[in-house]
């Protein structure tokens, strides 16, 4: 009788170890899945803020930058010097 009572025992013990070991694994899961959409949202968000509402950036357009002539590259050949003495001499 003894035995009946530890094997019923046991078998419940292990009904609800599988049981808690399922809930444990759902609640993980819905707090990564959670998670996973607030980054996304957050993502978005910083995303709309940068390219919306970001005052202060400088925007970059190609026809005002001007092409670097030769006569505007003055000591030319010095700078060079200097970078291959420094780095390349190592």
């Amino acid at each position: 009788m003894m035995n009946w009572i530890k094997v019923i025992l046991a078998v419940l013990g292990l009904f609800l170890a599988a049981w808690v070991f399922v809930i444990v694994i759902g609640l993980v899961t819905t707090v990564l899945w959670i998670a996973f959409w607030v980054a996304i949202l957050g993502a978005l968000g910083y995303g709309g803020y940068k390219l919306f509402l970001e005052k202060d950036r400088e925007t970059a357009r190609l026809e005002d930058k001007t092409p670097v002539g030769i006569s505007d590259m003055k000591n030319v050949d010095r700078e060079l010097e200097e970078i291959k003495r420094k780095y390349l001499s190592k």
